[in-house]
């Protein structure tokens, strides 16, 4: 009996070591959600230490961007913050394209991946589900970063907020709910006091408990890792939860996800 017993022991810690390195590997990465604004000194110096610095591998993904939009700007001061010759642009709205080998080849190489904003309905129809989104994954799985700012931040979340194409306004869109899950059991807002949304999560929480609600500030940060974030920039971070009084913490605060509460 026991000899019976010992494979099916060693193939259990086999697979417990199997499960945490698959855990650790996914915690290798950092995600990056900015609400909004056009950033500050020390959130592109964040951006550029974790993001791999003067030998970084930048992909701009602007496809939340509003019709005629001009990127050139973004790239432009994306290179700056980096001091590098060269940011790789990925974007289309074409689904099958979106999900072929050929278009998701510049994310092999990416360490740091920078979602525009404007309206998340346009990354959630163009992206979810396809070989983008599972790149996507795999950056943060090598240890690179995924930073996405308004609309772009909120993509990041596993629930959607504002995903309605018809407008920002409506916070539960059904058929527009779902967001990459990075930052997983979470929903995320943005532009929280530049536009007066403080109390627009509190819907949304009554409705999915379960979930944490995050406002982020313009110029303001939270960087993810481990299971935690911390907060930087110049506004602060608004946390909505079932059954407890909203609150907010500032630049250089830290935050467990795992258990809903300030460090």
């Amino acid at each position: 009996m026991k000899r019976k017993g010992v494979p099916r022991v060693l193939m259990l810690l086999l697979l417990i070591a199997s499960f945490a390195n698959r855990a650790s590997a996914a915690n290798k990465g950092f995600v990056i959600a900015m609400g909004g604004g056009n950033g500050t000194p020390e959130i592109y110096e964040k951006w550029k230490t974790l993001g791999g610095g003067a030998n970084a591998h930048v992909v701009l993904i602007p496809t939340a961007n509003n019709p005629g939009d001009d990127i050139a700007p973004v790239v432009e001061g994306l290179k700056h913050v980096f001091g590098i010759q060269n940011v790789s642009v990925l974007d289309t709205k074409d689904r099958t394209k979106a999900n072929s080998a050929e278009f998701v080849a510049l994310l092999k190489q990416a360490t740091f991946v920078f979602i525009d904003g404007g309206r998340q309905w346009r990354l959630a129809d163009a992206y979810l589900g396809t070989r983008v989104e599972r790149e996507l994954r795999n950056v943060l799985k090598r240890g690179g970063v995924i930073a996405g700012s308004s609309a772009g931040a909120s993509i990041l979340a596993s629930y959607l907020v504002r995903g309605d194409p018809k407008g920002a306004e409506v916070m539960m869109a059904k058929g527009h709910e779902r967001g990459f899950g990075f930052i997983p059991n979470c929903a995320i807002d943005q532009h929280v006091s530049e536009r007066h949304r403080e109390r627009d999560m509190e819907p949304v929480i009554a409705a999915h408990p379960k979930l944490l609600g995050i406002g982020i500030d313009p110029n303001t940060i939270i960087v993810v890792h481990e299971g935690q974030f911390e907060v930087l920039g110049s506004g602060k971070v608004t946390i909505t939860e079932a059954g407890q009084r909203q609150y907010s913490i500032l630049s250089g605060s830290h935050f467990d996800l795992r258990k809903r509460m300030p460090l």
